[in-house]
């Protein structure tokens, strides 16, 4: 009897799991913009892990090649005018850069959310004065912000310093839209069983409330993440960034530097903006997908 219940309970598992894969599987087949973003930064990634493994990333240190070589046996993208071989540098660059990002906009969406979870479920005076802040810190000038950090810590700066000042700003946006969501789900009907359970407001905030509000912190990551990898490479290209490792952003400030477009190094040119165009592309492409999730009208719409 009792290896009868198990076999049940088993069945019911695997019958509950599996149209949980099927209802994942619909999902993502009338989503095709999720689809192939994912595809694209996968892709991206598979170049950068893939490729640190084949050839050793060193080589995009200056004087590793022979200078201002187009693509041929041995430099499948050819060398810059300082002896970089330019398939390294774009395998260590795309992960410096997408590094940046993504520590960037994590660091901006956690401390954003704390504030607005914190600000809108407090309420009062507390409520009035972190967004009378947020109000005010909205309104500086954020390129202006981070032009004069950058140039006051330049020397020694790293791609993780370049993260860390990238991420002083980040988390404005994600505080407003966070207490926004939780201004009107603090009143649900979930949360009034959980004060009435006796939780307190830590236990409500991340057990009740954060788990429904997932999808939209998701959608606002990638955002994050888009918006630090602009301002960063925005940074670098103006060279304000790490002078002595190979980002994105600092190998199309090297190419204005010694006038590619001029000499007609098309094999410098290319590799960085097609890697840039492919990454935005894709984390666009991901956050319109995680946008039905985020979003309830489209939702019911789909």
């Amino acid at each position: 009897m009792t290896d009868r219940v198990v076999q049940i309970a088993e069945e019911a598992d695997w019958g509950s799991l599996h149209g949980k894969l099927l209802a994942c599987g619909r999902y993502l087949i009338r989503n095709p913009s999720l689809i192939l973003g994912l595809a694209l930064l996968l892709a991206l990634a598979l170049f950068t892990l893939l490729g640190r493994l084949m050839l050793d990333v060193k080589l995009a240190a200056p004087l590793s090649a022979p200078p201002a070589q187009p693509p041929g046996p041995g430099l499948p993208l050819g060398s810059d005018p300082q002896g970089r071989n330019l398939m390294a540098v774009m395998i260590e660059g795309t992960w410096l850069t997408i590094r940046t990002g993504v520590i960037a906009g994590g660091l901006g969406v956690i401390v954003g959310s704390a504030i607005g979870f914190i600000s809108a479920y407090l309420g009062g005076f507390t409520d009035r004065a972190i967004t009378w802040c947020v109000d005010v810190l909205l309104t500086v000038p954020a390129i202006l912000f981070l032009v004069m950090i950058s140039a006051v810590v330049q020397t020694g700066l790293t791609s993780i310093g370049m993260a860390l000042i990238v991420a002083a700003l980040a988390w404005r946006r994600p505080a407003r839209q966070v207490r926004s969501q939780m201004l009107v789900m603090r009143s649900s009907g979930y949360v009034d069983m959980a004060k009435l359970s006796g939780l307190g407001p830590l236990r409500i905030i991340f057990f009740e409330i954060a788990p429904n509000l997932l999808p939209f912190l998701v959608s606002s990551f990638v955002t994050a993440v888009a918006a630090a990898i602009l301002a960063s490479v925005g940074l670098e290209a103006m060279g304000l960034g790490p002078q002595n490792e190979p980002t994105l952003g600092m190998t199309i400030f090297w190419i204005m530097e010694f006038s590619a477009f001029l000499r007609g190094l098309w094999w410098w040119i290319l590799p960085p903006v097609g890697i840039l165009i492919v990454l935005f592309v894709g984390l666009y492409l991901v956050n319109a997908g995680l946008d039905e999730l985020a979003n309830p009208r489209l939702r019911r719409r789909a």
